[in-house]
C-alpha cells in the first residue's frame, strides 16, 4: 500500500503540474497562452522534481512504468511489485488528469480545436511517422531511465535531492529531444490521461489511439534497453 500510495500522489502530482503547464500554454485566454515550449519544458522539470520530492521515500518515486521496468531488471525492486507500481503510476494519472481539467474547465470550454485541447491530455508527433516517432521516444527514454539509475546508485544518491538532478535531466530531454514527439517518456503520463480525455465532456472525437500506443511501447522498450545497457557497464569507470 505505501508504494501504491506513494505513486499515485507522487504521479498525480507531476501529471497535475505537467499537463497544467501544457494547458496553460495552449489554452484560450490564459495567463500563460502562447508562453511557448521553454515554458511546457521548465514547468515539466519543475514537475518531475516536486513528484518526485514527494513520492521518494515512499516509493522510490519511479512515477513513470519505464524507470520501474529498468528498475526491476536491474534488480533494484522486485518484479512482484512491479503491477502495484503499474497501478499506482496509472491510476495517478488519471486523477492528475481529471483535476488539470477541473482547474481550467472554462478554458477547455472557451477553446474549440479538438487537437489543442486533446495536446493537454496526451502527447502527438510533429510529424506522424510511426518508426521514426517510436525510435525517438526509446532514445529518449533510455537517456532518461539510464540517467536515472546513475543518479539514484548508492555511490551517487543524495536521497529525496535526487530529484533535482531528474529534474534537469528531464529538462534536458525536453529541450534536446522533445521536437519530434512531445516526449511522452512515460507511458502512464499518456496512457492515463488519454484514457481521461475519452471520457471527458471535451468535444474529442478522436483520441489518436493509433498514435497512443507509440508513446507506451517507445518508453518501455527504452526503459527496457537502459536497464540492459546499465547492468553490462556499471562495474567499468565511464
Amino acid at each position: 500500500m505505501q508504494i501504491f500510495l506513494g505513486e499515485f500522489i507522487g504521479t498525480a502530482i507531476l501529471i497535475l503540474l505537467g499537463n497544467g503547464v501544457v494547458a496553460n500554454v495552449v489554452l484560450n485566454k490564459t495567463k500563460g497562452n502562447s508562453g511557448g515550449w521553454i515554458v511546457i519544458t521548465f514547468g515539466w522539470a519543475i514537475a518531475v522534481f516536486t513528484g518526485v520530492f514527494i513520492a521518494s521515500k515512499a516509493s522510490g518515486a519511479h512515477l513513470n512504468p519505464a524507470v520501474t521496468l529498468g528498475f526491476a531488471y536491474v534488480k533494484k525492486i522486485p518484479w512482484s511489485v512491479v503491477p502495484v507500481y503499474f497501478a499506482g503510476q496509472i491510476l495517478g494519472a488519471m486523477a492528475g488528469s481529471i483535476l488539470v481539467w477541473i482547474a481550467y474547465r472554462s478554458h477547455f470550454n472557451a477553446t474549440e480545436d479538438a487537437n489543442t485541447k486533446l495536446a493537454v491530455f496526451c502527447t502527438s508527433p510533429a510529424i506522424y511517422s510511426p518508426i521514426n516517432n517510436l525510435l525517438c521516444e526509446i532514445i529518449a527514454t533510455f537517456v532518461l531511465v539510464f540517467g536515472v539509475l546513475y543518479i539514484a546508485s548508492p555511490a551517487n544518491s543524495l536521497g529525496s535531492l535526487d530529484a533535482l538532478p531528474v529534474a534537469l535531466l528531464v529538462l534536458g530531454i525536453g529541450l534536446s529531444l522533445g521536437g519530434p514527439t512531445g516526449y511522452a517518456i512515460n507511458p502512464a503520463r499518456d496512457f492515463g490521461p488519454r484514457i481521461i480525455a475519452s471520457m471527458l465532456p471535451l468535444r474529442i472525437t478522436n483520441i489518436n489511439w493509433k498514435y497512443g500506443w507509440i508513446a507506451i511501447a517507445g518508453p518501455m522498450i527504452g526503459g527496457l534497453l537502459a536497464g540492459v545497457v546499465y547492468s553490462a557497464v556499471k562495474h567499468f569507470s565511464i
